[in-house]
């Protein structure tokens, strides 16, 4: 499984970051960034951090 963000749909609202900040980051200005690719045992946390984005930017698919 991977993580994968729409850069052009991302308004960095944050909500990734406080439903799992280890696996996202917020800055200040700029689209989230993705600090693990793969959510391993935090796949739950990624699950509720895509589900709710408010411009649905995020998701995961699998490999």
């Amino acid at each position: 499984m991977r993580i994968v963000v729409d850069r052009e749909l991302c308004q960095g609202h944050a909500v990734c970051q406080d439903e799992a900040p280890e696996l996202f980051e917020v800055p200040r200005r700029g689209p989230v960034r993705v600090l693990r690719a793969d959510p391993g045992d935090r796949l739950e946390a990624a699950r509720t951090a895509v589900r709710y984005c408010p411009t649905q930017a995020l998701s995961i698919v699998e490999e």
